[in-house]
């Protein structure tokens, strides 16, 4: 199984590892720091030994590599793992800040239920099955996840089961959540956010989150 460094240290962009298994294009490592897609966050994007990883999916508590044809890697050989850290970091940024938006949804809709959430690199969205328009709670979502990001409080991330990898993040004043993605440290680090409502049909609203910058 996968040793998941990116969880020790999501600020790693390099690792070295060995390669756990070769079936055809598709490798496993015995250590990655290469993200792959869970709970709506994007796959990271880079290479391993070079070659650019065309796909990471999950199976299970293992992560399967997919790589070009002829990448020639065998079982044993060590490998060295990198990542586009400038891609790592906003997804970082804005997971958290998904996940911090529907925490507040959570608080003041009560009822309201999640039914899909995506992260990339440009923006982030959660869609809601809500039979009313959100947007008239927009500006109050904006505002208090905007000030709880300029208090730049520390963000604890930890297992809540180790053997099953089940994790969690959590910050002052804020129960516990459950979350298996990559964090960052400091809430601070995310930056002033705009929230965007968007009617994806009858009984359903769309919160798209931005970063600020671009």
């Amino acid at each position: 199984m996968t040793r998941k460094e990116f969880w020790n240290d999501p600020y790693q962009t390099a690792l070295e590892a060995a390669v756990s298994s070769v079936n055809g294009a598709e490798i496993t490592l015995d250590a990655s720091i290469f993200f792959a897609f869970a709970g709506g966050q994007e796959s990271d994007r880079g290479t391993i030994a070079g070659a650019p990883v065309l796909a990471a999916r999950k199976e299970g508590l293992e992560i399967v590599y997919t790589l070009p044809e002829a990448h020639g890697l065998v079982p044993g050989q060590k490998v060295r793992v990198e990542i586009d850290w400038a891609r790592r970091y906003r997804l970082m940024r804005l997971h958290f800040a998904a996940e911090l938006v529907l925490e507040l949804v959570y608080r003041e809709i009560e009822g309201v239920e999640k039914i899909g959430a995506h992260i990339a690199q440009d923006k982030a969205r959660i869609d809601f099955a809500w039979e009313r328009s959100i947007s008239p709670l927009l500006a109050n979502f904006t505002a208090e996840a905007n000030r709880i990001i300029g208090l730049d409080l520390a963000i604890r991330t930890g297992f809540e089961d180790q053997e099953n990898e089940r994790r969690f993040w959590e910050i002052e004043g804020f129960s516990r959540v459950a979350c298996g993605g990559t964090h960052v440290r400091r809430t601070g680090e995310v930056g002033p956010l705009r929230l965007k409502r968007n009617n994806i049909g009858k009984g359903k609203e769309r919160i798209e989150i931005y970063l600020e910058e671009g």
